[in-house]
């Protein structure tokens, strides 16, 4: 039995700092690798050592695993833990970590070989009895069918995903797909299965030891997603009754067994309309949404991984059966912008703070003051609820996102309490159920606003900023003459202060606001962090933009040109000058996230100029087409 008393962990954000918690608690030192870009996360400060792996981009970082393995050597590790994502299924890498003599805190690299290629994959599981799907490579368009689904062979979370509808779209999927395969897992290979419409995600997560012993640990829906990507994950499945589950947890065990598996692992299904399942794919690491099952089991999943790494068996209580107690919930928070297409976001995060309680657990990458770079995924943090009822913990859930305080980069937070508010009705299994299309189909409708009050908050909170340090109340005139005004936003705030610095008028885009006692109440409960152009309000529920005073003549000069939305790299130009354009036409893609972003056309006319080349790397604001207005 090798004890593990240095632990590498090949991975960043939120995952670190998870295991670098289940670390403290087994009193393993934890020792990480590091970008350039990560020099200040939390997650390195929290390690007891780390090496820095110079460069940003995952391919030169994370992703070399000869330098991984020279860390773990360097700092004294006796095992490295991959974590999910970057290298945590790739088989050479394991391998060669074994060969160093490391510990490979996983399954064995044969069982991640065998599993890795997902179309390896699904040949091993149709061989062993388990349900699969109709697919075949690319070659063999014609025996699949349509709609079908491009998928990355080598990598999950939505990655190298297109849905094809019309078979003259295949070549752009299947090269879309493959771009972005390679830029997130340096394997470009791609396959074609047939596309269920309509069906459920469910998966089941399985356990097992050197000694022959594998069991699974409950099942966990993830059918809410958005571009392939899980955005709620719960346990257990409101979709799947205990004769399923039954099926569901065999077809898992032996899909398990099937490779020799040893370690934490989650056998994924498709679930369709008709209550038939069929197998997905398998990950063969720790999952993101490993939480929802530890709230319900009360198991610290990443423990058993280092238990079994060891050597050690599975504990008699997990052998025997675990009971699953109530509902858990969670949602990956992300920068990026739902209402804008999922624009991605990156910044700083001036004030992150969640209100604890006892049922709420956050995994996040990111405290105040925390960078978001656009070189990795765009999830920042986990938040996990429990309730004894699926209603319960979807209610606690909504209201921990809507006390905390984000204030920072565009997040998906009102898309999250809006999911959460409304669950019960937009999943419904016995009437309306989701799918997992259902939110790329789901009109969002326009942004939650702020109030009037709220607005107000936010225009006097800049109004205060303007005046700190002056002698004089805000806004005193010695002849007071009419009220201020202070824009923000969209909005127009009117305001008079008397001499004793209280507010006696206040408009709202030409409404009058009452200030009574309870007025004057709420509005003075209500928090507002004044940051460079911006006002966070509520909590950061909402980031009003501050109207400049002056226009800068560079931005002037910009006018009728398109402006990179987010740091980024060019990854095709699709027009070029003197091509006429429509409204809403794609004018270039761009990678940013580890994901491709289109930039369209805002108007019909002329591209009177291009700005930047395939391969420029961009930064946020920067020109990119100019197109003369027909």
């Amino acid at each position: 039995m090798s004890q593990i008393q240095t632990l590498l962990i090949a991975n960043r954000g939120e995952i670190a700092r998870r295991i670098i918690r289940t670390c403290r608690a087994m009193a393993i030192s934890p020792v990480v690798v590091y970008s350039d870009a990560d020099a200040d996360a939390p997650f390195v400060r929290e390690a007891d050592a780390g090496v820095r792996l110079p460069g940003n981009a995952a391919a030169d970082t994370y992703l070399r695993g000869e330098l991984v393995v020279a860390a773990a050597l360097r700092l004294g590790a006796q095992a490295v833990h991959p974590g999910y994502g970057f290298l945590s299924e790739n088989a050479a890498f394991a391998q060669s970590a074994v060969d160093a003599g490391l510990v490979w805190v996983g399954p064995p690299p044969s069982a991640i070989n065998a599993m890795g290629s997902k179309i390896e994959a699904k040949r091993l599981a149709r061989a062993h009895g388990v349900p699969v799907a109709p697919d075949n490579t690319v070659e063999t368009l014609d025996e699949i069918g349509l709609p079908a689904l491009v998928k990355a062979s080598a990598g999950g979370g939505g990655r190298g995903m297109r849905i094809v509808r019309a078979a003259h779209d295949m070549a752009d999927a299947i090269a879309s797909a493959e771009r972005e395969a390679a830029a997130s897992f340096g394997d470009g290979t791609v396959f074609v299965e047939r596309y269920v419409e309509g069906a459920r995600h469910v998966e089941v997560q399985v356990f097992a030891d050197s000694h022959g012993n594998v069991v699974a640990l409950g099942e966990r829906d993830c059918t809410i997603q958005r571009r392939h990507q899980k955005v709620v994950e719960e346990a257990p499945s409101p979709a799947v009754d205990p004769a399923l589950r039954e099926r569901m947890f065999a077809a898992a065990v032996a899909a398990a067994r099937a490779v020799g598996y040893v370690g934490a692992g989650t056998v994924e299904f498709m679930l369709a309309t008709d209550g038939t399942f069929s197998f997905l794919e398998m990950n063969t690491r720790l999952q993101v949404e490993h939480p929802v099952t530890e709230m319900v089991t009360g198991l610290d999943l990443v423990e058993l991984q280092l238990r079994v790494a060891q050597g050690e068996p599975l504990p008699e209580r997990v052998l025997h059966g675990v009971e699953s107690r109530g509902h858990a919930i969670e949602v990956r928070l992300c920068t990026e912008d739902p209402y804008r297409n999922y624009l991605p976001s990156s910044g700083t995060f001036h004030h992150v703070e969640f209100q604890p309680a006892p049922w709420l657990r956050v995994d996040s990458a990111i405290e105040s003051g925390s960078e978001v770079s656009s070189h990795y995924d765009s999830m920042v943090a986990k938040v996990i609820a429990h309730g004894d009822t699926r209603a319960e913990a979807a209610r606690r859930l909504r209201v921990a996102l809507e006390r905390a305080t984000i204030c920072g980069p565009t997040t998906n937070r009102a898309l999250l309490i809006h999911l959460m508010t409304n669950l019960a009705t937009i999943d419904d299994p016995s009437g309306h159920a989701v799918h997992t299309g259902w939110l790329d189909q789901h009109d969002l409708g326009d942004p939650p606003s702020p109030s009037a009050l709220q607005v107000a908050a936010a225009a006097l909170a800049v109004v205060s900023s303007h005046h700190r340090g002056s002698p004089f109340p805000i806004g005193w005139r010695n002849n007071p003459s009419q009220p201020h005004t202070q824009a923000i936003g969209d909005h127009v705030v009117a305001y008079v202060f008397d001499r004793a610095d209280r507010l006696e008028l206040l408009h709202v885009d030409g409404e009058p606001v009452e200030l009574d006692a309870f007025t004057r109440d709420q509005l003075a409960r209500i928090d507002t962090c004044v940051v460079d152009d911006k006002v966070f309000v509520a909590g950061g529920l909402f980031a009003i933009p501050i109207p400049p005073r002056f226009v800068d003549p560079d931005d002037a000069g910009r006018a009728g040109s398109t402006v990179a939305p987010m740091p980024g790299r060019v990854i095709r130009l699709l027009v070029a000058a003197g091509d006429e354009v429509a409204a809403g036409q794609p004018l270039l893609i761009i990678e940013a996230m580890k994901m491709e972003h289109q930039v369209v056309s805002p108007t019909t006319g002329t591209v009177a100029e291009v700005f930047v080349r395939a391969g420029d790397q961009l930064d946020h604001g920067q020109p990119l087409v100019k197109v003369d207005p027909a």
